[in-house]
């Protein structure tokens, strides 16, 4: 068969995602699969038995990152691969999706007598979502060196569990060291989980980057009292702090336009009772741009206001950085031939950053990498409502395949 011939074994992967999805299902669609859980372990168990059913050679790393390999040609792998952890209220291709396709584009070479240049992995890695462990993209930080082992191993969850111990309960504490092995290239494929392609009626996105990304949870400490004896003048409610530091976000955003996104995702309140005022919120911020500039502005005016409430308010705030990434741009020569094979495809392919953060954009910082998105029904994500055609799955898939194939035979400079 001729390569340009080649196509993935749509109902195959379909099953598989099914399969994996049964793991933590919410029984509303969803899936909660929360990093290094019990949940995490059978769902690696399974995505493992797959690789060693296609005969690739596996490593686990001290961080959890699974790699399988398919040791054929000579060099450096072109890796794939994305991650199997979801967020509480998770849907079943975010992560996932990335994972299954890269498995898929092996089994077709190896069924179809294609035989890669170079060797092909595909990995997950651990705790991408960020959901239990910050930060968010952990194992592929670590992987390409941008967080110490050590430090890494000691991270404490929201639950108080600590990630090392965590990695040896569910047996994942692997052998390999980090940083891991530098790809000769990295292209991962992942759900848009947003509104651009389909609301402007195109099939394929070529990714040419990552939106920076600042994390930050803020503690206000004010003073607990009375709800009805207290006159309004004389309280320092951290309530009203919270919501007062929740309105100027939006209006950051609004100041500095699209391409600046902010949100708070949780606010705790104590003692959190009807008649009582707080003496003490929680709230994350989370605040991303395209432009490093912009979100560094952003950041020291979110540093003004919080000081100005703090002398308004008679609060003390303080605020403790969860993760912090600058904006990725990917590589040129990967971002264009992503979108020849997209095109080669007869669909409509646009060009676009990606709001949220993956693998990707740490694997950018080591190798020449990139990512091909395919569409989100309404742009939905991190729900149990998320969905994708599983026309544009295969698509997608299939690109995924040509993509690594041509990668293979790619000498990058």
């Amino acid at each position: 068969m001729k390569s340009a011939e080649l196509a993935i074994n749509s109902d195959r992967m379909m099953q598989r995602i099914s399969a994996l999805a049964d793991i933590g299902s919410t029984g509303d669609g969803g899936c909660c699969r929360l990093a290094l859980t019990e949940e995490d372990r059978i769902g690696r168990d399974l995505v493992v038995s797959w690789m060693n059913d296609l005969g690739l050679d596996i490593s686990i790393d001290a961080i959890g990152n699974v790699v399988g390999t398919w040791n054929v040609g000579s060099g450096k792998p072109v890796m794939t691969g994305s991650h199997i952890d979801t967020v509480r209220t998770g849907g079943i291709y975010d992560g996932n999706y990335g994972v299954i396709a890269g498995l898929e584009v092996i089994q077709t070479c190896q069924e179809s007598g294609i035989t890669p240049v170079r060797p092909l992995s595909v990995a997950f890695f651990t705790d991408e979502e960020g959901a239990r462990f910050s930060p968010d993209m952990l194992g592929s930080l670590v992987y390409a060196g941008g967080l110490g082992i050590e430090e890494a191993l000691n991270i404490v969850g929201i639950d108080g569990k600590r990630v090392g111990d965590e990695l040896q309960n569910i047996s994942y504490a692997g052998s390999t060291p980090c940083p891991g092995e530098v790809p000769h290239a990295f292209v991962e494929i992942h759900i848009e989980q947003g509104p651009v392609l389909e609301a402007e009626g195109f099939t394929l996105g070529a990714v040419t980057g990552v939106q920076g990304i600042s994390w930050q949870e803020v503690t206000i400490q004010g003073q607990s009292n009375h709800a009805g004896t207290t006159p309004m003048n004389l309280r320092h409610d951290p309530a009203y702090v919270a919501a007062m530091l929740t309105v100027y976000l939006r209006e950051i955003a609004e100041r500095f336009g699209e391409d600046q996104v902010c949100t708070v995702g949780k606010i705790d309140l104590h003692p959190n009772l009807i008649n009582v005022i707080p003496s003490r919120a929680t709230l994350t911020l989370d605040m991303r741009n395209t432009d490093e500039d912009s979100l560094v502005d952003a950041e020291r005016l979110l540093d003004t206001f919080c000081f100005q409430l703090e002398q308004d308010e008679g609060v003390s705030i303080s605020k403790r950085t969860l993760a912090r990434f600058e904006p990725v741009q990917f590589d040129e020569r990967v971002i264009e031939i992503v979108e020849r094979h997209c095109l080669s495809s007869g669909k409509r392919v646009r060009r676009l950053p990606s709001g949220a953060g993956h693998d990707a954009q740490m694997l950018a910082r080591v190798c020449p990498s990139a990512m091909i998105f395919v569409p989100s029904k309404k742009g939905i994500s991190h729900n149990p409502a998320e969905h994708t055609d599983v026309d544009d799955l295969v698509i997608g898939a299939n690109v995924l395949l040509h993509v690594m194939l041509e990668l293979a035979d790619t000498v990058f400079s």
